[in-house]
């Protein structure tokens, strides 16, 4: 999970989280199939493309510089979804016979194929393929550590959509009197684990009474901590609580 982040002038204008070389638009459509429960063969083209777009508006929110290969799938989706709503003649019918989302199907299992290829590959042993060690005959004991699932971004924007919800839309009269910055909450994080010595739950980061600003403040912080490396985001099971670690 990578953002190559634009942090050159947070205090002057708004912060941007660049998306470059990471998850992209069709790791945002299997993410919706799978959170859907539906078949990749058989998709619901309005169910996918109003998440789809919620998830484009969202990213606006978080004033994340989206690449336009998402824009690009944006209109894709909505053209598929035109088609399959206008009725067909039996003429036309015959001159084209196959499903308008016979083409995206054919991308989505191309790439869910290659997608997993890519993750058995990185599960194998790395050692002597690129790094090569002294040999010595005294083996450390591997102590191991309690499994942990790591979360993609897309589950991590839906956990922040779900805290964003609860925030009133309505702050027009909101006064801003504090100043807070991406990098202070990045130090703020960093203190907290450091203090807790501990992974913490991602929603105990978002206070009950925090303001909208705070809240895309942080979690543009976190956002940040997990591009250098510094903390990482996991489950200790498919769709239990999110957490927050050192890395």
């Amino acid at each position: 999970m990578m953002a190559d982040t634009d942090s050159s002038s947070v205090k002057k204008a708004p912060y941007t989280v660049r998306l470059k070389m990471f998850e992209g638009p069709l790791d945002l459509l299997l993410h919706l199939i799978h959170k859907n429960e539906l078949d990749i063969t058989n998709i619901s083209i309005s169910l996918i493309t109003e998440q789809y777009l919620e998830y484009l508006k969202l990213m606006k929110v978080l004033n994340l510089d989206i690449a336009g290969e998402y824009l690009l799938m944006a209109s894709t989706l909505l053209f598929i979804k035109s088609k399959m709503l206008l009725p067909i003649s039996s003429e036309e019918e015959e001159a084209e016979g196959e499903d308008p989302r016979a083409e995206l199907v054919r991308r989505l299992l191309e790439y869910q194929k290659f997608k997993e290829a890519a993750a058995e590959l990185e599960k194998r042993p790395m050692l002597d393929r690129d790094v090569f060690i002294r040999s010595t005959s005294m083996e450390i004991e591997d102590v191991g550590e309690e499994e942990r699932v790591d979360v993609s971004l897309f589950e991590l924007v839906e956990a922040f959509r779900k805290i964003l919800e609860r925030v009133k839309t309505e702050e027009f009269h909101e006064v801003i009197l504090d100043r807070l910055t991406v990098e202070e909450k990045i130090q703020e994080i960093l203190s907290l684990l450091q203090k807790e010595k501990r992974s913490i739950s991602f929603h105990l980061l978002f206070p009950e009474q925090a303001s909208r600003r705070v809240i895309i403040i942080t979690f543009l912080a976190i956002l940040e901590l997990v591009k250098m490396k510094l903390v990482r985001i996991f489950q200790l099971a498919p769709f239990e609580t999110i957490r927050l670690s050192l890395h």
